[in-house]
């Protein structure tokens, strides 16, 4: 068992990652700026509130802490969105240090990853629009993160296709990749909420990708 603190826990991801957590038997700490959107009611779960751009705050929220989870978004409406995540991806970062949280998983975008040598896929023309600012901001932030030496991180790329109308819900099964998109046998990048927060459990866990990027699909 592990004490954790998860970031964005009101969102789409973020509730999975919080009942998987706790159904692992860790001690789940949600940090949220409305601790009133958290609907789920566990002995092992402390509902805080709590603004990630305040990197001070965050850093004595998170103290005592010994991983941070993040499923962090602004919201894809927000017109900022690119410039609030870049913002509050490295708040977190900083606060995670300052706290002496050693281990930050982050989960990221598909758009960095390689659908052709030197290719990424928020660069292809096929690439949502709506979509394109939270995956640029993402991808840029995995450069940053490509940097960092004193934290163990961790930064993980869903499937191409994650969304509310994939009904397989939890599973437990994936495959894993690092850079490229991991396809079935249909051409097919696919993968459940549920099972994504099952594959960054495992690697909190497991440790198989520490200071590196992975994905996963089915």
């Amino acid at each position: 068992m592990m004490k954790i603190a998860v970031i964005g826990a009101t969102g789409f991801v973020g509730p999975h990652l919080v009942r998987e957590a706790l159904e692992r038997g860790h001690e789940v700490t949600a940090i949220v700026r409305d601790p009133s959107k958290v609907k789920l009611d566990h002995p092992q779960l402390d509902v805080v509130q709590g603004d990630i751009l305040d990197a001070a705050d965050t850093s004595r929220l998170l103290e005592g802490h010994e991983a941070v989870l993040s499923a962090y978004n602004p919201g894809w409406e927000n017109p900022r969105l690119y410039e609030e995540y870049l913002e509050g991806a490295m708040a977190l970062q900083r606060a995670a240090k300052k706290a002496g949280v050693k281990r930050l998983l982050v989960i990221g975008g598909a758009g960095s990853l390689e659908i052709a040598p030197g290719v990424q896929l928020v660069d292809t023309p096929e690439f949502p629009s709506a979509w394109k600012a939270g995956a640029t901001a993402a991808r840029d932030y995995l450069n940053i993160l490509k940097k960092e030496t004193e934290l163990e991180w961790t930064f993980l790329s869903p499937a191409i296709e994650m969304h509310a109308g994939i009904t397989t819900g939890r599973t437990g099964k994936y495959r894993q990749g690092t850079d490229q998109p991991v396809f079935d046998d249909k051409g097919v990048s696919r993968i459940s909420a549920e099972d994504l927060v099952v594959a960054l459990l495992d690697e909190l866990e497991n440790g198989a990708f520490i200071n590196r990027r992975f994905t996963v699909a089915y």
